[in-house]
């Protein structure tokens, strides 16, 4: 055998690596699924959503009279190795395969079964005396257990998605903050609209990101329903009376989550609209971030020929052809990211809508494109901020400038000689060169400390009675 040994499944014996804690369901998955390159194995907060399924499962069964004393307590204690962070090799699973997630479910099953049996004193593969199916599935079915460890790996993930876009928010609002007193244009359709300040902008774009913590932990919260009990379709075959209730009671204790058991097993086997509405939480966020990184490009443009209104931290040199040209390649790279997040989003969508009748058999390309989404958007906000928010530095004088020969100015004119001789001013200045000041005074629209009065920057910054 070398450095093997031999497993058999339905389909027959195969060779399985003498010293892997999986077995021969895994390796057919192997064999067969290479298609994405990411592994189970990437994703920690997965394989310990699979863990907590399996003692919760463990327990169930126990205290229902179902599963050995020294069974049930040395599955614990390797459920809890792998919440620890070991073993998490020994999920070499493509996240995308065929059977609607047999493959992962089992993958967990037979690293859980091979270390029970290693602390048993017995050699992997003697199933004998701990089973992957009879013992460590009991009472379950891929279909009830994988979707209530998606949704699990899916809340711990989410805790880190929403911790990093806190920092974000933060790293805006410190901006908004340092830049307060910095006049500049507004604009709208990208032309000059009305005077507001830097710091205005950036406190809004922490505001607009902020909306979204709520909005992702609202949406989060639907994962708390499960229909671990429902077994294969619904109904619970093969499960003991009171198994759902308890099972998501001992789940809700060992993970922390007010995990309850859906009210209509048949109804939430294969229902995925809580994956949709948190994915579309994932992809507002993306389109949110994509225009901000849009606008830090925009205000950075030049430094001669654009706005040239902020600097963003010099990060590489810009071109192989052009001495001292340096890009916003950080914006750039989330914008990419972005694009990417959205894209997810619709293959959710095609996913969820895929499910017939009591399944859905889609679950894996679904799971593996929620995951990788909020693993790019964790990445890509801990970039942007570090590599780009805090370093920002603001373009005093030219945003000023920008205020003084600025037509747009003229809209606080509007309330004092009206629209129609507010566009003629602006039309004129447009066409003469003129300023909007010289040209109300040369016409006697009104006196020079009136005019002081309503073109002072500053007071075009906030509401104000006439």
């Amino acid at each position: 055998m070398g450095d093997f040994r031999k497993e058999s499944d339905l389909l027959g014996v195969l060779e399985v690596p003498a010293d892997a804690y999986y077995g021969v369901q895994t390796q057919r998955a192997i064999d067969n699924f290479k298609i994405s390159g990411q592994l189970l194995s990437s994703y920690p907060e997965f394989i310990r959503g699979l863990a907590f399924v399996k003692m919760a499962a463990a327990k169930t069964n126990y205290e229902l009279g179902l599963l050995d004393e020294s069974l049930y307590f040395k599955i614990v204690e390797t459920c809890h190795e792998i919440i620890a962070g070991r073993f998490h090799e020994q999920f070499p699973v493509d996240m995308i395969q065929g059977g609607a997630g047999t493959s992962i479910n089992m993958n967990a099953n037979e690293v859980i079964a091979n270390r029970v049996l290693e602390k048993m004193g017995k050699d992997k593969g003697q199933y004998e005396f701990c089973s992957p199916n009879d013992h460590i599935n009991l009472s379950q079915s891929t279909n009830d257990a994988y979707p209530t460890a998606i949704k699990m790996g899916l809340l711990q993930m989410n805790a880190v998605l929403v911790e990093k876009l806190q920092k974000i928010v933060g790293a805006f609002r410190d901006k908004g903050n340092e830049f307060r007193g910095i006049i500049k244009m507004g604009r709208t359709q990208l032309q000059d609209a009305v005077p507001m300040t830097l710091g205005q902008e950036f406190e809004a774009f922490a505001a607009t990101l902020e909306e979204d913590i709520s909005k992702l932990n609202n949406n989060a919260g639907l994962f708390v329903e499960v229909n671990m009990g429902a077994t294969a379709i619904g109904t619970g075959l093969n499960a003991p009376v009171g198994y759902a209730a308890l099972c998501a009671k001992n789940l809700a204790e060992i993970t922390g989550y007010p995990v309850v058991s859906a009210p209509d097993l048949v109804e939430a086997t294969p229902d995925t609209g809580s994956y949709v509405i948190y994915s579309s939480a994932l992809k507002r966020l993306a389109v949110k971030l994509s225009k901000i990184c849009n606008d830090l490009r925009l205000l950075s443009s030049g430094p001669r020929a654009g706005l040239f209104e902020i600097n963003l931290p010099p990060m590489q040199p810009g071109s192989s052809i052009m001495p001292g040209k340096v890009n916003p390649v950080i914006p750039e790279v989330v914008n990419q990211v972005c694009f990417k997040v959205i894209g997810n989003d619709l293959t959710v969508t095609f996913a969820a809508e895929a499910g017939q009748l009591q399944l859905n058999v889609m679950e894996p390309v679904l799971s593996h494109a929620i995951m990788e989404n909020i693993h790019f958007l964790c990445n890509a906000l801990d970039t942007l901020r570090e590599k780009c928010i805090v370093g920002i530095t603001a373009n005093k004088e030219v945003c000023l400038n920008m205020v003084k020969h600025s037509i747009g100015i003229v809209t606080a004119l509007n309330p004092y000689i009206g629209y129609k001789q507010s566009t003629a001013i602006a039309k004129e200045s447009l066409e003469t060169g003129k300023s909007v000041y010289d040209l109300v005074l040369e016409k006697g629209m009104l006196s020079q400390e009136k005019l002081d009065e309503i073109l002072d920057p500053s007071h075009m910054l906030k509401p104000h009675n006439k």
